[in-house]
């Protein structure tokens, strides 16, 4: 069945309307970019037809291109194909497809480039969100008229993805734009809504929906063929805004992008450089000639690791997990309509607006009522700000703070359906807030906490019917973060999974379920991370080699600036609790971190929120640098390690963790580590996460890399039994688990 319908009006004006059967959003394969073309080809073969318009028949234009084709795709590319075409030759081949079916759009000719006959104006009317694929369609376009809905989004977000926009979108952007104002969308994959969108250039004109196929089609019938030609067709049109690569201004252009890029990615993410490279050769020659050096940069991209990577964890994996792979057996999915969150702190509240902004009714407790009008003020602003950037509207804005209530009173909590406890980390407090509620609740409502590192069979039995009560940790900022953490109790029951999972669908965080454990999954890896880089402090390495040779790894923030930024008294109030709970289990190696922490606290230097931790930092919290005084506390060491050693450092520390998480039980399944990881606290995006990496580097070289390390670090660094059978036998995280059995991704 076809993704596009076809008709034409009295006026001769064609219209092409994509509508994707069963999904609520187009996405593009390469069957329907063949039925397109031959559309786009009927336009411009009937002397009948003056033009056409590109829309949707629903609310949003188009998601962008199909990943899971294109993944199918990449991995069934064969260097024994019957052409005797090598991979990359194919994939050139079909890219090259795309553009030649976008140049005839574009030219409003049947030949590419073919200057016989009067062009045919196309306009792209873009219904609502448009994105990748979707938007170079209407970039080809002559025209782009976009409906005035502030929930859609236009833009390209392959990056994100570990890909760069191939379609031409590259090109045609920096060429509209200049290679500065189009590096935001293009290297950062920003997205706006419609009227933003118009007056950053994206687009051409806004209209109100009601009004937009109409606005469309007068524009086709009132333009002509002198009026439509692209600046880059036009005679002597090699011009970019700006200036090109060897053009006075240009130059100081492009030397300043490429530094941006470099500085921001670290050479840690191919699919920029080979961005950045299609940009600067590109604008040296024609526009053609440009499509074909964009069309190898992103075959480039396409074939390299990390795209394999990153297609698999952030769109796959992650859209598996969202779609409810982890949802138990035989429980039905339903809305939750009343939630209560105890505790109107930082974290309460970001819980409450994440849930009133999804049209849930969101009862907000705490201690007393001028404490819980603190936090419903929190929401207001985070409200106040969505208006201000022109993601919501004023109205919206207050239809959902009406979905706000605030209370000091249990007894307001009867109706609700889910409770989550988000009070101080401390198991007193917690439980006695958990009983107090759970007396006033009906028997089958779900519990949750939303402790960070105490296990949940600490705190159950407060809940009373432990079998409703469960772990659901959100991260912070919770408006930001798009992991949810459900952690499963001893005696959890499935309908309180299914529950925590109901909410993560609404409220659009991507859950991951795991077992109970301390520190759960995601600080349990994130833990060690931070350690190491201070026992590293300890140790005499250079702070600033620590910080460096993590980001280079793929790290978003060094280990020093992120125990900066989450605070070092939490630090060392998380690692006197755990020595308290653990005794002799405790990890002797975490002391030496735990000394360094201590003496930092004793200091006044708190991190970020003091002014003042392994960094220094104006009196507005902008950091300065790190703080000259850590050489005085721990001079450096005479000989210094080289970089890969600290890199494998810092990356081996999580990734045994990861591993050892897996072998425990914590984790059921690879896939949620690596969602996990990305989105929980950064693992280096590029790789996929750690059971990715280490499924890249091979577990052969990996055993090798941690008996070096043992050696020269200590036993925390021994391979666990399962990557040395793997090293033996040769599979992978992703080929089996533990066990042998096969794990689709």
């Amino acid at each position: 069945m076809g993704g596009f319908r076809f008709a034409t009006d009295h006026r001769g004006i064609a219209t092409i309307t994509w509508d994707v059967p069963g999904r609520a959003m187009n996405v593009m394969d390469f069957e329907q970019l063949e039925e397109l073309e031959g559309l786009v080809d009927r336009v411009l073969a009937d002397e009948t037809i003056s033009g056409a318009i590109v829309t949707s028949a629903k609310s949003g234009f188009s998601g962008g291109m199909n990943l899971e084709i294109l993944a199918g795709w990449r991995s069934g590319l064969s260097s024994n194909a019957g052409d005797g075409k090598s991979p990359a030759a194919q994939a050139f081949d079909r890219t090259m497809s795309l553009h030649r079916l976008l140049r005839k759009i574009e030219c409003g000719r049947p030949g590419w480039g073919d200057p016989g006959g009067p062009a045919k104006p196309f306009a792209a009317a873009l219904t609502g969100t448009a994105l990748g694929i979707g938007y170079e369609i209407a970039l080809a376009c002559h025209r782009i008229f976009v409906a005035d809905r502030p929930d859609a989004r236009i833009g390209l977000p392959e990056i994100r993805v570990g890909l760069f926009p191939g379609g031409g979108g590259t090109t045609r952007l920096t060429r509209r734009l200049g290679l500065m104002e189009a590096s935001r969308f293009l290297f950062e994959g920003r997205l706006l809504a419609p009227a933003p969108a118009v007056e950053a250039g994206l687009a051409d004109t806004l209209v109100p929906p009601d009004e937009l196929d109409e606005a469309a089609r007068d524009w086709v019938a009132g333009t002509n063929a002198d009026t439509i030609v692209k600046p880059w067709d036009a005679p002597g049109g090699g011009r970019v805004p700006g200036g090109t690569p060897y053009h006075p201004k240009g130059f100081m252009t492009f030397v300043g992008a490429s530094a941006q890029v470099h500085g921001r990615t670290r050479g840690v993410f191919p699919a920029a450089k080979a961005m950045l490279s299609a940009i600067y050769e590109g604008a040296l020659v024609p526009f053609d000639t440009a499509l074909r050096i964009e069309a190898r940069w992103f075959v480039s991209a396409l074939l390299h690791p990390s795209s394999t990577a990153m297609i698999n964890t952030l769109f796959l994996s992650k859209r598996a997990l969202e779609k409810g792979v982890a949802r138990p057996a035989g429980v039905e999915s339903r809305e939750v309509n009343r939630l209560a969150v105890l505790g109107a702190g930082v974290m309460g509240a970001g819980i409450g607006y994440v849930a009133a902004a999804a049209g849930i009714r969101v009862v907000l407790l705490d201690r007393d009522m001028g404490t819980a009008k603190q936090g419903r003020q929190t929401i207001a602003t985070l409200f106040e700000g969505q208006v201000k950037r022109g993601r919501i509207t004023p109205e919206e804005r207050d239809r959902s703070l009406e979905n706000v209530v605030f209370t000091d009173r249990y007894e307001d909590l009867a109706e609700s359906e889910l409770v989550i406890e988000a009070v101080f980390e401390d198991p007193a407090v917690k439980s006695r807030v958990i009983a107090d509620a759970a007396a006033e609740l009906n028997p089958e409502t779900v519990i949750a906490t939303n402790t960070s590192t105490l296990p949940i069979a600490s705190l159950a039995s407060a809940a009373g019917d432990e079998r409703r009560f469960l772990g659901m940790h959100f991260f912070s900022p919770v408006h930001k973060m798009k992991l949810l953490e459900i952690i499963r109790g001893p005696k959890t029951g499935p309908k309180a999974i299914g529950r925590a999972l109901d909410l993560a669908r609404q409220i659009g965080k991507t859950p991951i379920v795991v077992n109970d454990a301390r520190f759960f999954y995601a600080n349990r890896c994130i833990i060690p991370y931070i350690n190491e880089g201070v026992r590293m402090v300890a140790e005499g390495v250079s702070p600033a080699l620590i910080e460096n040779a993590a980001k280079r790894s793929g790290m978003p923030l060094g280990p020093l600036q992120l125990v900066d930024e989450t605070s070092i008294d939490l630090g060392v109030s998380i690692a006197r609790v755990s020595r308290a709970a653990m005794g002799e289990n405790y990890p002797p190696d975490a002391a030496i971190a735990d000394d360094v922490l201590e003496k930092l606290a004793s200091l006044g230097r708190l991190g970020r929120k003091s002014r003042g931790g392994f960094y220094a930092y104006d009196s507005r919290g902008r950091r300065k640098g790190l703080w000259a005084g850590l050489g005085e506390q721990w001079p450096l060491a005479s000989v210094q390690p080289d970089v890969l050693t600290v890199q494998h450092r810092l990356m081996l520390i999580q990734a045994l963790e990861a591993v050892k998480a897996l072998e425990d039980g914590v984790l059921t399944d690879v896939r949620e580590g690596d969602v996990g990881a990305v989105l929980g606290w950064g693992f280096a995006p590029s790789s996929g996460g750690p059971f990715s990496w280490l499924d890249r580097i091979g577990p052969a070289e990996i055993v090798s890399r941690c008996d070096r390390l043992r050696e020269l670090a200590g036993a925390r660094f021994d391979a666990p039994e399962s990557l040395r059978k793997m090293a033996r036998s040769g599979n992978s995280f992703y080929g089996h688990l533990l066990d042998s059995s096969p794990v689709t991704a």
